[in-house]
């Protein structure tokens, strides 16, 4: 468990990223900056297209990613993420309840009333996805399309401010998210009563990702409760049944259920892992608990090195020019306090990391490391990748903490 001495310098972190946070702005460069430009974008299509010339092309921008990552500043230019917005908001949400104090609510509204101006302008409901063109093997998301892996997170930011202050203007976004989700994105009928869903509305769609339809899954299960709108656990229990039906006899979730994409990595096998504990606190739903207890064997046994120590990726799509990832750092700590207390092993790992995470990663100016290389680091700060999710993680953290003294 976490002693007295390391939840204060947990504390220390928090607030000394806060000061930073002040002083860096909020735009920032991002993981995708070497692609989101037109010379980073044609250079990717080609890679899709065509692999012998697109690796040629995207040579330099992986070998800027490996050792000189600062260099993406020349490919791109520092934007406003709106997945990072949420979290921001959120995390402040989470220290306003743990602390009272008016700054931090303050600072979460803030973040709301930024999302408000970024939603996508192309959707009469509220939506939000990446402020660049995203090129993807399936062809190029134009910028502003909403993703469905980022939306929850606005949702959840929206939820927390609400049960905070009351104020009605975050129920009826909360509302116009939920409805968004529920008509908006594709389902796709896996048997008789499970379905995956697209990663974005058509047409621009990919199905079988499966941390997309448990973050669907989740999300309407939360606003069927938060909203009192019944209509929405079918459409939520179609998707759960395809998650829960797509994990390994191992315990594991590849990213997709299609050949083409079966890698099982970090990050994305937390948010599964967090759409279901989420489900579960909400629901009682037994199949949850037991998918959750295989999941975390898999989990710490296979996506943790020697060191217990976040591993990218159990299953490489790829080589990768890192050791490993402050993302996975993030959502690490995100799912060891959602399961507190309930495995041994993720307290274990949460207890760990956090240890690793504080003495490694964090920088003297309050922020974080973004990559460890396999020569050297990735000091870049992106909001993004992961500086707004490793805050949020600390924040909640702190609060859950706080909530059980």
């Amino acid at each position: 468990m976490l002693n007295a001495a390391l939840i204060r310098e947990i504390e220390s972190a928090v607030a000394s990223f806060e000061q930073w946070l002040d002083a860096y702005g909020e735009t920032s460069w991002d993981h995708q900056s070497y692609y989101a430009g037109p010379v980073g974008r044609k250079a990717k299509g080609l890679y899709y297209r065509h692999r012998l010339l697109g690796t040629l092309a995207v040579a330099p921008m992986v070998a800027s990613e490996a050792f000189l990552p600062s260099a993406r500043c020349l490919f791109w230019k520092k934007q406003r993420l709106p997945i990072a917005d949420a979290h921001y908001a959120s995390a402040f949400a989470f220290l306003a309840k743990k602390d009272g104090r008016e700054y931090h609510y303050g600072r979460a509204v803030h973040f709301l009333r930024v999302l408000i101006e970024t939603r996508s302008p192309r959707f009469a409901r509220f939506g939000w996805g990446y402020p660049f063109d995203w090129v993807t093997a399936d062809g190029t998301l134009a910028s502003d399309t909403p993703l469905i892996t980022t939306v929850p997170y606005a949702y959840e930011a929206f939820a927390q401010v609400y049960r905070l202050d009351g104020d009605r203007q975050w129920l009826e976004i909360m509302k116009s998210i939920a409805e968004h989700v529920a008509a908006d994105y594709q389902e796709y009928p896996t048997s008789s009563d499970a379905a995956s869903c697209s990663y974005t509305p058509p047409p621009a769609d990919q199905e079988n990702v499966v941390n997309a339809s448990a973050y669907r899954a989740c999300l309407l299960t939360k606003a069927a409760y938060d909203l009192g709108e019944p209509r929405y656990k079918d459409a939520a229990c179609r998707n759960l049944n395809f998650v829960l039906a797509a994990q390994s006899a191992d315990g594991s979730w590849r990213y997709a259920t299609d050949e083409r994409r079966s890698f099982i990595d970090h990050f994305h096998t937390c948010f599964v892992m967090k759409a279901l504990a989420k489900i579960e606190a909400v629901t009682g739903d037994t199949r949850c608990a037991m998918a959750i207890e295989r999941g975390v064997d898999y989990y710490t046994r296979d996506l943790f090195d020697a060191d217990g120590l976040p591993k990218p990726f159990s299953q490489k799509p790829r080589f990768t020019v890192y050791r490993r990832e402050l993302y996975d750092y993030a959502e690490c700590v995100n799912l060891g306090v959602l399961l507190r207390g309930r495995f041994a092993a993720m307290d274990a790992a949460l207890n760990t990391v956090v240890i690793d995470l504080l003495n490694r990663w964090r920088k003297s100016d309050g922020s974080f490391r973004a990559r460890e290389l396999l020569f050297g680091w990735d000091n870049v700060p992106m909001h993004r990748w992961a500086q707004s999710q490793i805050f949020r993680s600390l924040s909640f953290l702190l609060s859950e903490l706080a909530g059980a003294s």
